[in-house]
């Protein structure tokens, strides 16, 4: 199968990736004498095999093997779990996890390969298709993009490397500003959607792969940050607290977004991904559920998904975290029961989203949850059981249709990016852009409600009302996929959020500071870096 071929290919990167691509000290590029880019890139199939180099590094334990989604998907307020499990991470103390440096590691080596792809596939004249060519300069500036993108959101302004370590050597680079940075980003984005294919294009590659589309979506999700992190003085309400009332807070702009132009960024954001809807390259899935299936992936609405397959190195520990039956009896992650109440009873993602009844391997039954006992306690007359306070879990359906999910490490996508991101970026957009909801910023919203089976969005929203909605529906759309943390961050948000809540459900802590805001940037890097004087604040 074509995604099994890419797949393998990658894995032969586990291997070859290491001569000319790996880094040190986060940065340093190793060359060695068996092969160097002067000798390896002769034609098609060693650039292709190049740049399959550069994903390689999204299967890491650096990135998502676990601390990538372990650093962003815990830390929200909709999220709760085991201690021993969010006790770090998941409490506000990331450099108790062992995995805290991951992001940076991880991201660095992506701008690194992308770097020596950049310069040296340019240089190949023959023996290759030009339109293949172009994908895969298109593919490497589209990673790039999207690693500094992560970069930025996580640790702030960045040392901006855009040449390899061979071409420059210089280790001591400053940190740009978060501005200079995001221009960065925009520049890759905007060279990658103009050189790769449609999805379904028959050069466009195999699944897994970067498409026009998705560069088209993330590029309007940068632009999106940036209109929401720089507007200043807009209200919006957050339900939460320990009560699961509804709070109005007031946000200033988000630390190095200062001055921008926020309903300028915002109208950006709005025509990119009208763009996107109108091309018709990605849908919706009618049915919910579809999306998490295996038979669903890499369709439709699944625009960028970890790539993974059973018994081999591209596999993940996302099923036995986060799925109900687990290695672990439970697992170890949940949504939260304030999160849940947010839902609609007959909202598919938490009708059909939720593992409401259960068995796991010792042969203990449990339900979810203990409020709804009518509908879960008895099914087909088997009894279940819950004993309403720690049994009620409310444990996502989104990474359990696994080969086998009773092993540590198994096939479980993960999203890198969904198509419902679209509809509900031009809903928050239009409603900023205009001063209030347009009947097209509604459509676009309730295409996500609708497909949901919730009812429609109230009608005669004001502006604050209105993006208050949307970042709920945000919340209940992507909960658990790493989304939520960096929505309470653009929206200048986190901090308040966060510790109206105190300690939240299972006794996990909420608190936060300042330092929380960003991740603090590696000691390795500090040390080989001397244009990097001091850490992020509170490191």
């Amino acid at each position: 199968m074509r995604q099994h071929s890419f797949i393998n290919r990658l894995c032969v990167l586990l291997f070859l990736s290491t001569g000319f691509f790996s880094c040190a000290k986060q940065l340093e590029e190793k060359t060695f004498s068996f092969v160097s880019p002067e000798t390896f890139y002769k034609n098609e199939s060693d650039a292709k095999t190049a740049v399959n180099g550069v994903y390689n590094a999204l299967y890491s334990w650096d990135l998502y093997l676990q601390p990538m989604w372990n650093l962003t998907v815990l830390d929200d307020d909709h999220v709760s779990g085991v201690d021993w499990f969010l006790g770090t991470t998941g409490a506000g103390n990331p450099q108790g996890y062992w995995g805290v440096n991951g992001p940076w590691v991880g991201c660095y080596t992506i701008i690194g390969r992308a770097n020596t792809v950049l310069e040296n596939v340019e240089k190949i004249q023959s023996n290759i298709d030009a339109d293949i060519k172009k994908r895969i300069l298109g593919e490497a500036y589209f990673l790039r993009g999207w690693a500094y993108f992560q970069l930025v959101q996580l640790y702030g302004g960045l040392p901006i490397r855009l040449k390899s370590l061979s071409s420059d050597a210089n280790v001591n680079v400053p940190r740009s500003s978060v501005k200079e940075t995001y221009k960065v980003i925009i520049d890759d984005l905007k060279k990658a959607e103009t050189m790769l294919f449609p999805f379904g294009h028959a050069k466009a590659g195999e699944p897994g792969r970067a498409t026009q589309g998705l560069a088209k979506s993330l590029l309007a999700k940068v632009y999106l940050t940036i209109g929401s992190g720089s507007l200043a003085n807009a209200s919006i309400f957050v339900r939460g607290g320990t009560d699961n009332g509804n709070y109005s807070y007031t946000k200033s702009a988000v630390a190095g977004l200062e001055g921008e132009d926020s309903k300028a960024w915002y109208q950006l954001a709005a025509t990119k991904a009208q763009e996107v809807m109108t091309s018709g390259e990605y849908s919706l899935f009618p049915n919910w559920k579809d999306i998490w299936s295996k038979a669903g992936r890499n369709k439709q609405e699944n625009m960028w998904q970890l790539q993974s397959v059973a018994g081999t190195a591209f596999v993940n520990q996302l099923n036995i975290y986060f799925s109900a039956v687990s290695t672990f009896g439970r697992g170890a992650v949940w949504f939260t029961n304030n999160h849940y109440q947010d839902y609609e009873d007959a909202d598919k993602r938490v009708l059909d989203g939720v593992s409401h009844n259960f068995t796991i391997s010792s042969g203990a039954r449990y339900y979810y949850p203990s409020w709804q006992a009518a509908l879960y306690q008895v099914v087909n007359g088997v009894t279940f059981n819950n004993n309403g306070t720690t049994d009620n879990r409310a444990y996502t359906i989104k990474y359990a249709d696994v080969n086998d999910p009773l092993v540590s490490n198994s096939d479980a996508f993960f999203p890198l990016m969904r198509y419902a991101e679209v509809p509900l970026m031009i809903a928050e957009a239009l409603n900023e852009v205009n001063g209030g909801p347009t009947t097209e910023a509604y459509a676009a919203l309730n295409m996500i409600r609708s497909r949901a089976g919730a009812s429609l969005a109230p009608a005669g929203m004001t502006q604050e009302q209105f993006r208050s909605y949307v970042l709920a529906e945000r919340a209940r759309e992507f909960v658990l996929e790493g989304v939520r943390r960096f929505d309470l961050l653009r929206w200048g948000v986190y901090m308040p959020v966060m510790n109206r809540i105190s300690a939240g459900q299972n006794n996990i802590s909420k608190v936060r500071s300042q330092r929380n805001l960003l991740l603090p940037i590696p000691l390795t890097e500090l040390n080989s870096n001397q244009a990097i004087t001091t850490n992020n604040p509170g490191w």
